[in-house]
C-alpha cells in the first residue's frame, strides 16, 4: 500500500493480495464483536425498561421510571467524555465526516462505555457511529498484531474493512454499509475500488459468522426490513408533487434538530459533568410527556427508533394526526438534546421522524401511506447527513419490494431536501479537544432500541 498514485500496480501486487486475505480474517473477530455488543445493548434496554421495573415491585414500567436510566446515563457519559482517553468518541451533532482515520486504541474503552450507556439507557441515537469506530479501532488492532511492520496507509485501510464487518453486522447487508462508507470516506475513481474491496470481503465473511452466531445463540440477527407492509402502489403525478413538498418540509425540521444539538453543546462542554445529567432529564420529561398526554409508551420518544419503525407502521391507524405531531416535537427536541451531549450516531432517530411525519401526511390528500414514510424517510436523513446516495437506500432497504416501487418518488424528495438543506446547513464549530484526541469520525451506520427490546 505504498504507491497509491498507481491503482492498477498496486492491484497486481503480492502486498494487496496478503491485505486482502488480512480483511477476510478480520472481518471474523470484528463481526463477531459488533454483533454481541449490540445483542448485549438489546438485552440492557429490555432489562433496564421491562424487568428491572416488575423486580422492584411494579406491574409495569411507571410514568416516571426513564429519569432514572438518563440521570444514570448523563452521569456515565460526562465521566467517559471528561476522564477517559478519545472523549467517548465522535460528537454526532457533527454528524459523518470525511478524511478521519480509525481512533486510537486507547480511545475503545471510552467509545465502548459511552455508547452502552447512552444506546442502553434510553437517549435518542442509534448505535451506527460507536460500533463503526470500534470495528475500524478492533481492525488496526489486528493488523498491529499480525504486522506489527505495516505502514500507516495499510492500516487505514484494514481500519475501513473493519468498518465495513461492522457495518454488515449492523445493517445486515454488506452493500448497505458499502454506499455508506463510500460516501462517509471521499474517495473517488480508482482508488475507491481498491478501498471498498478489502471491506466488501471483510462484510461478506463477517455476514457468514453473524449467521452462524444467530444459530448458536438464537440472539437472531439484525436486519432493517419491515415485514407485512401493505402494497405501496405506482408512483403518481400528485406522488412527484408530495414528493416535492415533503423535501421542502423536511429542511426546517432537520435544520433545526442540528442546530440544536450544536448550540447546546456549546453550553455542555463548559460544565460537562453538571449540564449532561440536566440534558438527560430534560430528555425524559419529554418522554414523561408524550406518554401522560398521548397514553403511548415512552419508548416511542427514548431510543433511536430503528425497532420502533416497524411498529409505528404497521399500527398507523391507532395514531391520531395530533399524536404524530406530538411525536415528533417531543422526539425532536430529544434528539437535539441527545446530539448536544451523548455518544451515538445521528441516522436512526432521524429515519424515525421522517417516517412519523410520512404517515401524519397520508392522511391528506394523494400520498399512500408507504409513498410518505419512505419520502420521508429519505429526506429527513439527507437533511441529518448529508449522505445522498444512502438516504435513497435506506428506505428501499427497509421497505423491500414497496421502497423499489417508490424508489423514484425518493429520490425526488432527497434531491429537493438535499439541495435546499445545503443553503441551511449549520458549520460545526471547531473543537480541538475533539481533534486532538485523534477520535476518528469516519464512522458509518443502527441498533436496538427497547422498542428495541425485542429481539436483534
Amino acid at each position: 500500500m505504498t504507491t497509491p498514485s498507481d491503482p492498477i500496480s498496486l492491484l497486481r501486487s503480492r502486498n494487496y493480495l496478503a491485505l486482502l486475505l488480512l480483511a477476510a480474517v478480520i472481518g471474523i473477530p470484528v463481526s463477531a464483536v459488533a454483533y454481541f455488543f449490540l445483542a448485549l445493548v438489546s438485552k440492557l434496554q429490555a432489562w433496564v425498561f421491562t424487568d428491572l421495573p416488575k423486580a422492584v415491585g411494579f406491574e409495569s414500567e411507571p410514568l416516571w421510571w426513564p429519569l432514572l436510566p438518563l440521570l444514570l446515563a448523563g452521569v456515565l457519559v460526562s465521566l467517559a467524555i471528561r476522564h477517559l482517553p478519545g472523549r467517548g468518541g465522535q460528537s454526532p451533532a457533527d454528524g459523518f465526516k470525511a478524511g478521519e482515520g480509525p481512533p486510537p486504541l486507547t480511545a475503545l474503552p471510552g467509545i465502548l462505555l459511552a455508547a452502552t450507556a447512552t444506546l442502553g439507557l434510553g437517549a435518542v441515537l442509534g448505535p451506527e457511529g460507536p460500533v463503526f469506530a470500534l470495528g475500524a479501532g478492533l481492525g488496526v488492532l489486528a493488523i498491529r498484531l499480525l504486522r506489527p511492520d505495516a505502514p500507516a496507509s495499510s492500516q487505514s485501510v484494514v481500519g475501513a474493512a473493519g468498518s465495513f464487518a461492522a457495518a454488515s453486522t449492523l445493517l445486515g447487508s454488506p452493500l448497505t454499509g458499502a454506499f455508506l462508507l463510500m460516501e462517509i470516506s471521499g474517495l473517488g475513481g480508482a482508488m475507491l475500488g481498491l478501498v471498498l474491496v478489502p471491506g466488501l470481503l471483510a462484510a461478506g465473511i463477517g455476514s457468514l459468522i453473524f449467521t452462524g452466531l444467530d444459530a448458536w445463540t438464537g440472539l437472531g440477527t439484525f436486519s432493517l426490513t419491515i415485514p407485512d407492509l401493505p402494497p405501496a402502489g405506482n408512483p403518481t403525478g400528485a406522488g412527484f408533487l408530495w414528493a416535492v413538498a415533503i423535501g421542502v418540509m423536511a429542511v426546517p425540521l432537520g435544520t433545526a434538530i442540528r442546530w440544536l444539538g450544536l448550540l447546546l453543546r456549546a453550553h455542555v462542554e463548559r460544565r460537562l459533568l453538571l449540564v449532561t445529567p440536566v440534558v438527560a432529564l430534560a430528555i425524559a420529561g419529554l418522554a414523561i410527556a408524550y406518554a401522560a398526554a398521548t397514553g403511548k409508551h415512552s419508548s416511542d420518544v427514548l431510543f433511536s427508533g430503528q425497532s420502533g419503525l416497524g411498529p409505528l407502521i404497521a399500527d398507523h391507524d391507532s395514531y391520531a394526526v395530533g399524536t404524530l405531531l406530538l411525536l415528533i416535537a417531543c422526539k425532536g427536541l430529544a434528539y437535539g438534546a441527545s446530539l448536544s451531549a451523548f455518544r451515538g450516531g445521528p441516522t436512526f432517530p432521524a429515519m424515525f421522524l421522517g417516517a412519523a411525519g410520512g404517515i401524519a401526511l397520508s392522511h391528506l390528500p394523494g400520498l399512500p401511506l408507504i409513498a410518505g414514510v419512505a419520502m420521508g424517510i429519505g429526506a429527513m436523513t439527507v437533511v441529518i447527513l448529508r449522505l445522498p446516495l444512502t438516504s435513497v437506500l435506506l428506505p428501499t432497504l427497509l421497505l423491500g419490494t414497496d421502497g423499489l416501487a417508490v424508489m423514484p418518488l425518493v429520490i425526488v424528495a432527497v434531491t429537493v431536501a438535499y439541495v435546499a438543506s445545503a443553503r441551511f446547513a449549520p458549520t460545526p464549530a471547531h473543537d480541538s479537544r475533539s481533534e486532538s484526541s485523534g477520535v476518528g469520525d469516519a464512522q458509518p451506520l443502527a441498533t436496538g432500541d427497547r422498542g428495541d427490546a425485542r429481539r436483534p
